[in-house]
């Protein structure tokens, strides 16, 4: 038996630890423990702040989330203070949100993704002709025509497509080779490219996708110009309690969002779709299809057993969160969790996520059992009473800085678990479509909305290309890393119909994007408390604020990476990551590539760094992750 440490695991916003225990002889994973190594407070930061300005501190969770936490935080300040937002506020709000989805899965899968399936060294072998044969094969047999309904065709041809010359192929083949040949890796370094894994491709495959790695690297950097546009930057762009802080006009040369710059949103929003459709996608099914042809169906870990999903996409301005009015309106109805699914649909077991649910201390709850925290006394607690007072104990063996091995038997990690109705679950793209899919065969949901329709049909249509059913690939590693492309593809789709809504609305004389009305604090009760939920690119993510006296009284972030990274739990058992890995088989111990590649299909978003200050605003220290620095690997 081989203990097994990869250290930090992701990418990008380190801080994931794991570890896990490797049966040499047959390559099973018999136990595994998934790490949240860095805490930032921010829950504590929020106390007795202004309920107005929650959404600017929380944001600050993640520079790659970005956007997501503050339209959830927006939403759980609405939903305490009882307000709702204008329509275009609503329209714009689900345009960033799709604009994040969009472009956060095309960085995850490219940049993030990519290099646990694709090679530049087997790039090298690749015939330049074939590769460029191959392009026009994969174009042609991968390509998934799924567009919304009714949504204007603003541009004459797409601009955005993949080139598939002999010429172009070998100019990037040089340029890798000049890469690996001066034996300075770069952005390719820190990976086991010796793994037999890298062989389940051909090498045109590996220098196709690579080649696309490095077009993504300029590409994805546009598509998030609605944030700059509707919120003034990005990262981090504004919001406001009450709606959008932009003031809007079709008329108007001077607004500062003007017909010119909604034709800039335009643009972006229709690279996207060509990004989803022509590269992202294609490059997805035909890798996916070649694992799945070599038996790679394993990873799945909770994902068949139990997913979660809040819902997502307003279709109009609401009412409440906590009193249900979100639940009543919505594009994508994945609010509910779904279990059993790999036993196939007919035996999976739907579980509505209602308004009662979200105010229940009995269905919603966060645990510290396994986790560098103290409650004032044992069990669980719904997000509303949270407590967050840190308590580290340090490894199993080593010391403070320099872990060995961690206590699977105590405390090991910065993350909660949280649960439903004392249960785990995965969160995710992956879980959404589970959900909705589920739903939709078996009549829940009615009369589908054209974007739960797209879903089903694209899960269909997956199927048929992967040749198994949906119960056989979705609840897999290669299932996870397809979900999210599909839901890529969805996003760019809704993008474009609720632009398509907004400028609608301009154009009837509707220009009004705040709802002021209680934005005054002596308007407000003495006591009240929100929820705001989102479906963010990495899953369910769940803000809650209790609000007494004009100031932020209790304020908690149950979020995706939380739900799927959490440490373990006496009764509810193992988290995603924990049962991903254990269902995972490793070829090599001493390069766990499998796990990496597990791991990372779940797209882990742990805090970007953690900085220490003196009183005197001093800089003491700063705990960060060099995505190059490498993989660090410790064995016993």
């Amino acid at each position: 038996m081989k203990h097994v440490v990869v250290d930090p695991i992701t990418r990008i916003e380190g801080h994931l630890r794991v570890e896990v225990s490797v049966d040499e002889a047959s390559g099973k994973v018999t136990d595994a423990i998934s790490s949240g190594t860095a805490w930032r407070g921010l829950e504590i930061i929020m106390k007795d702040r202004d309920p107005r300005d929650a959404w600017a501190y929380i944001q600050r969770v993640c520079g790659v989330c970005t956007t997501a936490h503050a339209l959830a935080s927006v939403r759980a300040v609405e939903d305490a203070l009882g307000i709702s937002i204008p329509k275009n506020a609503n329209y714009v709000r689900n345009i960033m949100a799709a604009t994040l989805t969009v472009q956060d899965h095309i960085v995850h899968f490219y940049h993030l993704h990519a290099l646990d399936w694709v090679s530049p060294v087997e790039a090298l072998a690749a015939d330049p002709v074939a590769t460029a044969n191959l392009q026009n094969t994969v174009l042609a047999t991968y390509k998934l025509p799924f567009r919304a309904p009714e949504t204007s065709a603003t541009e004459a041809f797409e601009h955005d497509y993949p080139a598939a010359t002999p010429s172009y192929f070998a100019e990037i083949q040089a340029k890798v080779k000049a890469i690996v040949d001066s034996g300075k890796l770069g952005i390719f370094s820190a990976q086991w490219w010796d793994h037999p894994d890298f062989k389940i491709l051909p090498p045109e495959v590996h220098l196709m996708a690579v080649a696309h790695y490095l077009e993504m690297l300029d590409k994805q950097r546009e598509l998030v110009t609605p944030h700059v546009i509707f919120g003034g930057k990005n990262p981090h762009p504004h919001y406001v309690v009450g709606g959008m802080p932009c003031s809007v006009s079709l008329t108007d040369g001077n607004a500062p969002v003007n017909a010119a710059r909604l034709g800039v949103v335009d643009r972006a929003i229709n690279m996207g779709r060509s990004l989803i459709n022509n590269y992202y996608l294609p490059d997805l099914l035909a890798i996916g299809h070649l694992y799945v042809k070599a038996g790679k169906v394993d990873g799945g870990g909770l994902a068949g057993t139990r997913v979660l999903g809040v819902g997502a996409y307003p279709l109009e301005t609401y009412s409440a969160t906590s009193d249900g009015g979100f639940f009543k309106d919505l594009l994508v109805r994945c609010n509910g969790v779904v279990e059993n699914f790999k036993d196939g649909v007919a035996n999976a077991v739907y579980s509505e996520i209602s308004a009662e649910d979200l105010t229940s201390s009995d269905t919603l709850t966060e645990g510290v059992e396994h986790s560098w925290y103290s409650y004032p006394k044992d069990g669980d607690l719904h997000p509303w009473d949270g407590v967050t007072e840190p308590k580290f104990t340090g490894p199993k063996e080593g010391t403070g800085t320099e872990w060995k091995t961690l206590n699977e038997q105590g405390k090991y990690s910065w993350l909660k678990t949280p649960k439903w109705k004392g249960k785990v679950c995965e969160v995710g793209p992956l879980a959404r479509y589970i959900i909705v899919y589920t739903k939709a065969k078996k009549g829940i949901l009615g009369d589908l909305t054209w974007a739960e329709d797209m879903m089903v049909k694209q899960v269909e249509a997956v199927s048929q290309v992967l040749g198994v059913a949906p119960e056989v690939w979705l609840p897999t590693m290669v299932g996870r890393t397809a979900a999210r492309a599909l839901d890529g593809q969805l996003a760019a789709e809704i993008n474009k119909y609720y632009f398509d809504k907004l400028v609608a609305n301009l154009k009837s004389g509707d220009t009004t994007m705040a709802n002021m009305s209680k934005w005054d604090p002596e308007r407000w009760p003495a006591e009240c408390k929100g929820v705001g939920l989102y479906e963010a690119p990495r899953g369910a993510l769940q803000h809650w604020i209790c609000i007494k006296n004009g100031k932020t009284a209790n304020y908690q972030c149950v979020v995706p990476t939380t739900w799927n990274a959490c440490p373990r739990d006496s009764k509810a058992g193992q988290g995603a990551y924990e049962l991903a890995m254990m269902d995972t088989k490793v070829a090599v111990p001493d390069k766990p590539l499998e796990i990496a590649k597990v791991i990372r299909s779940f797209d882990p978003c742990m805090a970007c760094a953690t900085h220490m200050f003196n009183a005197k605003g001093e800089r003491l220290g700063v705990m960060t992750t060099d995505p190059y620095s490498g993989t660090r690997m410790d064995k016993e």
